[in-house]
């Protein structure tokens, strides 16, 4: 059975605090995970939520400050250490491969695993499988910082009322849609298109054009909130954006499910932040994320 859900190992900015892990998110798609930000204290998180190094075959970066990157060098060390089977592709921004690589090599270890560097120095695609694309989109943060996007391919849902009114059942239900036409049935008369599920995850980021495009028809958007709203002077001049803004991007977007996040230690009342994402007028499902939390993606449309 597949599994989509998006896995928070940490929801802290800059640093951890009582409560808050650095960041660390898994993505759980299908028979893939894909680690977004593995920040200090990743590997333990990892262990706290029940994911395994094998349970990774992605990891992406959004940029080089520490508490989206230090946990690197735990992270693949313990890839080797576990001995993972497969091949595993690491994307981060091109301008960091020197941080990249300190991280790598932070310390002597036993290199066992194939980790395909694949860094990131522009927008468009980074990878296309059966089941989704990879795309990142530059954002705005005093750093180089990319978001990255998943887009699943969008596949056909039958119609149960219009095959039965063909007097289409059983194993011809099957040779239509191999082969596109069944005694001068088309598959676009008993069919329709389902459309592929979308998620996002946009880190560090002042507005942009990059945060819109890669939020635009999400399915799930996660996204930071550093601030809250009466802050946004300090969140424009660090590179950063307010739960409003946030929320005002998931509204004009047509996100389904928000994820709020990477939340600064100065506020107290996590409650703040949804009262503040709804007052932007976002309707959708809503969620202020907290360490070791599992949200399942929405059903498809």
């Amino acid at each position: 059975m597949s599994v989509r859900e998006l896995v928070v190992l940490g929801t802290a900015s800059q640093v951890p605090t009582r409560h808050r892990n650095h960041n660390g998110y898994l993505l759980r798609w299908d028979g893939e995970g894909i680690l977004f930000d593995p920040g200090e204290g990743t590997q333990r998180q990892m262990l706290r939520a029940g994911a395994a190094a094998h349970d990774l075959n992605r990891i992406c970066v959004t940029h080089f400050h520490g508490d989206h990157s230090l946990g690197l060098a735990g992270v693949i060390q313990r890839i080797n250490l576990d001995r993972v089977p497969h091949e595993i592709t690491a994307h981060y921004p091109r301008s960091g491969q020197r941080f990249f690589d300190r991280l790598r090599y932070a310390t002597a270890y036993r290199e066992t695993v194939r980790l395909t560097e694949a860094p990131v120095d522009a927008d468009g695609t980074l990878a296309a499988t059966s089941s989704y694309t990879l795309e990142a989109r530059k954002l705005s943060h005093p750093v180089e910082s990319y978001g990255y996007r998943l887009t699943e391919p969008d596949g056909l849902r039958m119609l149960p009322d219009r095959l039965a009114a063909h007097g289409i059942k059983g194993p011809d239900v099957g040779r239509i849609q191999r082969e596109g036409v069944l005694g001068g049935v088309a598959l676009d008369e008993v069919s329709e298109v389902r459309r592929g599920q979308r998620f996002a995850f946009v880190m560090d980021t002042r507005l942009c054009e990059g945060v819109h495009a890669l939020a635009e028809g999400c399915d799930m958007l996660v996204i930071e909130s550093t601030f809250l709203d009466e802050d946004v002077e300090l969140a424009v001049d660090h590179g950063h954006l307010t739960a409003g803004q946030a929320a005002a991007v998931a509204r004009d977007a047509g996100v389904r499910h928000l994820v709020l996040t990477h939340f600064s230690q100065r506020y107290p009342d996590p409650a703040e932040f949804e009262r503040q994402a709804r007052a932007a007028g976002f309707g959708g499902e809503l969620t202020v994320a907290h360490d070791l939390q599992r949200v399942p993606l929405p059903r498809r449309r």
